[in-house]
């Protein structure tokens, strides 16, 4: 458990609290849930620029470091093919990866195949059902992918002050603006009792919310003066208590109550909002093709990592189909931008490639 990890080591609880969120980030689980300790040893692993557990942010948004990514691959020869949706993987005589068939029906013939694709859009949308195993069919298709994030993204025409950390005169950013700021964290019982208000349908009434500001470090992100924020605020249940949808209202409904809880830490931050983007769970699944919404393309539950990632038998990146790998985060060792996945799963590829 983490709350015990925690305790082991901290005695402020609104210090356990604010590292209890790096724990249940994208999880549907309390800091109390058997496994959420994992979670918290993803988000440190690995190191940033020599330094250990470190995070950073990307000059010009998240999408800059896509586009470095296919700078390097084209310099050796790639070929990006962008707006071109892949409608099901092409197979040989026998049941063997032979290339892709994208939705204009044009064919993209190849020895290999790799999709950083959800394990559930890889293996239960673009291969046919009869060419897998049945077991293999029945666990992809239970996967526990129950995503409690909504992420809200918003403009504001000024920088937030904070009651704790008032901004100076000349409204210039101090060094808690560069950092994630940790909302509705004093203790780790506040993060439990959000948890179970989604777990029984309801949005959480003092959600967890991670407010970080980019902009302060890359002013490219908005004209002078103003700034972007993001909010990542948990939790929400995909579908609401009674089986109703996400609709405008709902979403406005939760977004007002976000921000009225960053209006208690930081006044005036609902009087500089120029404009917000909010997306729920299915909002998620819908526009970036994540399953249930989760940023993790499946739980990080211990019956969902290592060995078992995404399911057993097939952790080390092939699959069912010869010469399909499984790449993104629905494989070991799982989540985060770290490019782990990738690179383990091209290492095997190019291991079978050689013998092909």
């Amino acid at each position: 458990l983490l709350g015990q990890i925690l305790d082991h080591w901290f005695e402020s609880e609104p210090l356990k609290a604010t590292l209890a969120t790096d724990a249940v980030i994208g999880a549907m689980a309390s800091p109390h849930t058997p496994g959420s300790g994992y979670v918290l040893l993803h988000h440190v692993m690995g190191e940033l620029e020599g330094r250990r557990g470190a995070w950073g942010y990307v000059a010009g948004g998240m999408g800059a470091l896509s586009h470095a990514i296919a700078q390097a691959a084209t310099a050796r020869g790639a070929h990006i093919f962008a707006e071109k949706a892949v409608c099901h993987v092409l197979l040989g005589r026998a049941g063997e990866a032979r290339g892709v068939v994208l939705q204009d029906g044009t064919e993209v013939r190849s020895k290999l195949v790799l999709s950083n694709a959800s394990p559930q859009i890889t293996f239960l949308e673009l291969i046919p059902q009869e060419q897998l195993p049945k077991d293999f069919v029945q666990r992809i298709q239970q996967l526990d992918t129950r995503s409690p994030v909504t992420k809200i993204n918003v403009a504001v025409d000024r920088l937030p002050s904070f009651l704790a950390a008032p901004n100076a005169r000349d409204g210039q950013p101090r060094p808690h603006h560069q950092c994630s700021i940790h909302l509705n964290c004093e203790g780790t019982q506040l993060l439990h009792q959000a948890f179970t208000e989604a777990a029984h349908g309801h949005p959480s009434s003092r959600p967890m919310i991670e407010l970080c500001i980019p902009s302060v470090l890359d002013p490219g992100l908005a004209p002078p003066g103003c700034h972007v924020v993001s909010l990542f605020t948990q939790y929400t249940p995909s579908v609401l208590a009674g089986g109703r949808c996400w609709d405008e209202q709902a979403r406005n409904a939760y977004a007002d109550t976000v921000f009225d809880c960053i209006e208690d830490y930081a006044p005036g931050f609902k009087a500089s909002v120029i404009g917000r983007d909010i997306l729920t769970p299915p909002d998620l699944e819908r526009i970036f093709g994540l399953p249930g919404g989760n940023i993790f393309h499946g739980g990080m539950s211990l019956d969902q990592l290592y060995f078992a990632r995404p399911v057993p038998s097939y952790s080390g990146y092939r699959s069912p189909i010869p010469g399909l790998y499984l790449c993104g985060s629905g494989a070991h060792p799982g989540g985060g931008v770290m490019g782990a996945a990738g690179r383990n799963a091209a290492q095997v590829a190019i291991k079978d490639f050689r013998h092909l």
